[in-house]
């Protein structure tokens, strides 16, 4: 039952639109933003995403700028496609800019609401790369935020999974922004309904089969606006700053005892290495979206050895470097190639950057995965191992190799126009990766 203090925020803070300086205050903390900003913004047509998307459209106007707004069709149910056309209508009928996204390939089964989760942000970041567009704005709320605690506690995330979302997450290649992440989502339907838009209810926030709409329906704070769930979201933002803080110092340590290279492995020095350090560099090297086990990477890292572990390789460093050991990606567990389009991420780890014109209808027909069996034509040219040299990046045409980036061949020169970088996550990413090029000469 929700309590007087509940009942008294909700009637003070909870039918209150959203004014432009309120949202203008929250933007400027997930600065700095380009002169007349254009910012995308995913819209899945329900009141969260639609409210993000009518604030966004009048901060960017107001500094000369605009929003695209990405609405998926996820394909999952008969009506999908109708909801997301009904979304892109009602933005459009308030001159707002709306591209529908379909995804066509998410069948039904095991995991399906993580499969669709992945999917939306990966078909959100190509659409944002094809557009030019480096700053992606999201509806989650502080109710989303409360759950998400919720469902890592349950979970047993470790101390990096209880920080829950971040406001903002950046990658090489885009800004993930997060400018509601402290605002109840009745202030969301209240900006709505002054505005006098309606919205959709997705019949699937109220599935009990799923964890998330489950804890939904068992809070006693049903409208996200109480104190227990302030209290949940406090916490949260509470472990992401210690969490921000710990990946900070890994970052700097990283920079200053790795060399991270591009091909995507790390040389690492002789001896013992700090437990969190080669954690970092685990999920680094083998692209997992999580840390690895930690009681393996503690031994590991204690003793370094040539072995295997939670998809990365140590091996030798004799052609590499003077002494230590490579980390490098381990060749099984490499996932399948992927078709080439601008903002694609290949395991988890090899983004397509940029294709220029020259390159374009070319690309139409690439794929990109690993060298493999085609590693052997460039033993000579390259110092190095085969272990390596297989798990490189590699582009090809009707099964036909046309390109290999990280060792400068390229079949036709009009290849060169695709560029791919390695995006390492979290701690072992862009800062990290960045000092050790700087060092490197790159």
């Amino acid at each position: 039952m929700r309590g007087a203090n509940d009942r008294a925020d909700l009637s003070s803070i909870g039918l209150i639109p959203i004014g432009a300086a309120e949202f203008a205050a929250r933007m400027t903390e997930l600065g700095p933003f380009e002169p007349a900003p254009r910012l995308a913004v995913a819209v899945s047509g329900g009141a969260d995403s639609l409210a993000l998307a009518l604030l966004a459209d009048r901060w960017a106007r107001s500094a000369g700028g605009s929003i695209l707004a990405l609405v998926v069709d996820h394909g999952l149910r008969d009506s999908s496609a109708a909801e997301a056309a009904e979304a892109a209508g009602r933005l459009a009928a308030r001159h707002i800019a709306a591209l529908v996204l379909r995804l066509t390939d998410l069948p039904h089964g095991t995991g399906m609401a993580e499969r669709a989760r992945l999917a939306r942000y990966q078909i959100l970041m190509q659409a944002c790369a094809a557009a030019g567009i480096v700053h992606l704005l999201l509806g989650h709320h502080l109710a989303d935020q409360a759950e998400t605690l919720l469902i890592r506690i349950l979970g047993g995330s470790a101390a990096a999974g209880t920080a829950a979302m971040a406001k903002l997450v950046e990658t090489n290649d885009l800004r993930l922004l997060r400018p509601l992440l402290g605002m109840p989502k009745l202030r969301l339907r209240a900006h709505l309904r002054a505005a006098g838009m309606a919205w959709i209810e997705d019949p699937s926030n109220r599935d009990t089969r799923a964890l998330r709409p489950r804890l939904r329906a068992f809070r006693a704070d049903q409208d996200g606006a109480g104190s227990a769930t302030a209290a949940l979201a406090a916490a949260a933002f509470a472990h992401g700053r210690a969490r921000a803080a710990r990946e900070t110092r890994t970052a700097a340590m990283i920079a200053r005892t790795v060399a991270l290279r591009p091909e995507g492995y790390a040389i690492l020095p002789e001896g013992p290495i700090a437990p969190d350090i080669f954690a970092a560099l685990v999920q680094a090297i083998s692209g997992s979206r999580y840390p690895a086990d930690t009681a393996g990477v503690a031994v590991l890292a204690g003793s370094p050895h040539p072995a295997t572990l939670a998809g990365i390789r140590l091996i030798e460093a004799r052609r590499v470097a003077k002494a230590g050991l490579l980390m490098l990606r381990e060749e099984a567990a490499i996932a399948p190639a992927v078709r080439v389009r601008p903002g694609v991420v290949w395991d988890g780890r090899f983004r397509v950057r940029a294709i220029q014109c020259a390159a374009e209808g070319a690309a139409q027909n690439m794929v990109l995965g690993k060298l493999g069996d085609a590693a052997s034509g460039f033993r000579r040219c390259s110092n190095l191992p085969s272990a390596l040299l297989r798990t490189l990046p590699a582009l090809r045409i009707d099964e036909k190799l046309v390109a290999v980036p990280h060792l400068g061949y390229y079949r036709v020169q009009m290849y060169a126009a695709i560029e791919i970088g390695f995006v390492p996550p979290r701690a072992a990413g862009p800062a990290a990766f960045a000092a050790e090029c700087d060092k490197a000469g790159e």
